[in-house]
C-alpha cells in the first residue's frame, strides 16, 4: 500500500480493512456469523462419516479436528506422554516430492520435535495431497448462508402487502387506523370522512403486491436441501440427491450411491494406509471404517421402480 512514495509495512488484514472503507463489498459471506454457523454444522456432519477406534488416552475430538481440518496428523512416541497424536508442520521432501519430516510444537512438550516420517513417526493423511476438507465445507457453507439470508429477506419483503397514497398527515393517520383495524380482525370498521370524496367514493389508491408470486422462500428452502445433499454426496453420507419424481428407478438411486462412496473410498484407503504404518511402528490397534456405508448393490433398499 503506497502513501507519499513509500511502502507502509502492514499485513494483508490492515490492507483489506483500508480498502474496504474505499470499495466496500455489498455481499458479505466470509467471516459472518451465519457462514460460521453453517461451516460448523457441515464440518460436524463430515467428521461423523467414519467411525474410529483410538487409544483411550487420546482425545478423539482433537484427533478428528486436526485430521479433517489440516488434512493429516502425526503419531509419535514421547518420553513424557508415551505414544501420542499431534498436529504439526510438514517439511522437506523425499524422492517422490512428498514431505519427509514434520515439526511438532506443544507447550507441554519440553522442546520442538523434528520427526522423520516413516522413521520417527507415522503420518495419517485424509487425502493424497495432505489437504483437509475446509475448502469443501467453506464452499457449501457460503451457499447455504446466502440462501438462508435470501429466505429471511423474502419473508420480510412479502410482509409489505399494501401501500396507500395520502394528501395530508391527517389522512395518512386515518389510513393507518383503518389498516390497524383490518389487521386486528375487527368485524366492522368505521372510517373517517376524510377518506371519502364529495360523492362518497373512497379517495385511496392502494398499491397491493402479488404476495403469492413474490413469496419464493419455499423454493429457496428446497434449493438449500439440494445444496446440503450435494455436500453429503461429496463427503460420503448416503442420500437420494434426486428430485422427487413419479418414476424413480432403482438404478438412479444406486448411481448416486456409487458417486457418494467413490471419493470417500479414496479417503478411507489413504487413512487405512496411515493407520497401518502407525500400528506397525508403535504396536497400536488403530482402525477406521464407514459409520453407514453407501449400498451400491443391486438390492438397494429404498429404490423404487414405479410402473
Amino acid at each position: 500500500m503506497s502513501n507519499a512514495g513509500f511502502e507502509i509495512p502492514v499485513g494483508y488484514g490492515d490492507i483489506n480493512l483500508y480498502n474496504a472503507s474505499i470499495s466496500p463489498s455489498t455481499v458479505h459471506v466470509k467471516n459472518v456469523s451465519l457462514q460460521r454457523y453453517f461451516r460448523k454444522y457441515l464440518f460436524e456432519k463430515a467428521i461423523s462419516v467414519f467411525k474410529w477406534t483410538l487409544p483411550e488416552d487420546w482425545d478423539e475430538d482433537y484427533f478428528k479436528y486436526v485430521l479433517y481440518g489440516c488434512g493429516y496428523i502425526a503419531v509419535l512416541n514421547t518420553q513424557t506422554f508415551g505414544t501420542i497424536c499431534q498436529g504439526g508442520a510438514l517439511g522437506g521432501y523425499n524422492l517422490y516430492y512428498k514431505p519427509s519430516y514434520i515439526m511438532i510444537t506443544n507447550p507441554l512438550l519440553k522442546e520442538a520435535i523434528k520427526a522423520d516420517i516413516g522413521k520417527d513417526c507415522a503420518v495419517i493423511k485424509l487425502q493424497p495431497d495432505y489437504s483437509g476438507i475446509m475448502d469443501i465445507v467453506g464452499y457449501y457453507a457460503d451457499m447455504l448462508a446466502l440462501s438462508s439470508e435470501a429466505v429471511g429477506m423474502n419473508m420480510v419483503n412479502v410482509k409489505n402487502a399494501t401501500i396507500f397514497g395520502a394528501k395530508s398527515k391527517a389522512q395518512a393517520e386515518s389510513f393507518k387506523k383503518m389498516y390497524d383495524d383490518m389487521s386486528g380482525g375487527s368485524p366492522a370498521i368505521v372510517i373517517d370522512k376524510a377518506l371519502l370524496d364529495d360523492n362518497g367514493q373512497p379517495v385511496w389508491f392502494p398499491f397491493t403486491q402479488n404476495m403469492k408470486e413474490q413469496y419464493i422462500s419455499s423454493e429457496i428452502l428446497v434449493d438449500m436441501r439440494k445444496i446440503e445433499n450435494q455436500f453429503a454426496t461429496e463427503i460420503g453420507i448416503p442420500n437420494s440427491n434426486t428430485e422427487k419424481r413419479e418414476r424413480l428407478i432403482t438404478e438412479e438411486v444406486e448411481a448416486n450411491n456409487v458417486e457418494t462412496s467413490t471419493r470417500c473410498e479414496l479417503w478411507l484407503e489413504s487413512l487405512k494406509k496411515g493407520l497401518k504404518q502407525a500400528n506397525d511402528m508403535f504396536g497400536l490397534t488403530l482402525a477406521v471404517d464407514w459409520r453407514v456405508k453407501p449400498d451400491t448393490s443391486s438390492n438397494q433398499v429404498g429404490g423404487n421402480d414405479n410402473e
